[in-house]
């Protein structure tokens, strides 16, 4: 059952064009069904010591679109530091013939960049000149709450303490928030399991 929905919910992010990854030791470790729907694949060296260790290579070797240039099963127990079998999508979104690449090396460090560093990655960014500017807007907390004390007080009774108010606008508020946040979150949820669950069941 768990495998099932694990499917179902690779097919739904898929089908909204979002790429998805799974990281294993074990190509074994992911469900048949699961691995079909990844459509890009980095399978690095694998080693054969034992029948199961060859089940697994072989398994990982019959995943790729097979290059005639290539006998898959033999290079993944061949494969060297920094190398890996790449498969990708292309224009179509079709399988490529898998490939033997070498990894470019993740370029990270664990230290903060300069100011400098920050200027020239923002500058050259695509949103540069959209969110450089620091806007703080009114708050609807900050409305209800003006809205209240402007408010005259109540014949026969003094305006309410500024703390009593505080706390009144902040449940009116809190009350919205929770409101609208469940409208929206049945409305997903009620999305996601439809595409999870629907099939043929009607709405």
């Amino acid at each position: 059952m768990l495998e099932e929905k694990i499917e179902q919910v690779v097919r739904l992010i898929r089908s909204k064009g979002i790429g998805v990854y799974f990281i294993t030791q074990n190509p074994l470790d992911i469900p048949d069904t699961v691995l079909g729907q990844l459509g890009n694949r980095v399978q690095h060296a694998l080693r054969a010591f034992t029948p199961r260790d060859q089940k697994t290579v072989k398994a990982a070797a019959e995943t790729f679109r097979a290059n005639p240039k290539l006998n898959v099963a033999k290079v993944i127990t061949e494969l060297e530091v920094g190398e890996a079998l790449v498969s990708t999508l292309d224009e179509k979104g079709a399988p490529t013939v898998v490939e033997r690449a070498l990894i470019y090396p993740p370029r990270s460090r664990l230290v903060p960049l300069t100011p400098e560093e920050r200027s020239k990655i923002i500058q050259g960014s695509a949103l540069y000149g959209h969110y450089e500017k620091v806007v703080d807007r009114e708050s609807a907390f900050e409305k209800l709450k003006s809205k209240v004390e402007a408010a005259p007080p109540a014949k026969g009774r003094g305006a309410a303490p500024k703390s009593q108010t505080e706390i009144i606008v902040g449940a009116v508020a809190k009350s919205a928030a929770h409101a609208i946040g469940s409208q929206i979150g049945r409305q997903i949820i009620r999305g996601v399991l439809g595409s999870i669950f629907g099939g043929s069941r009607g709405r």
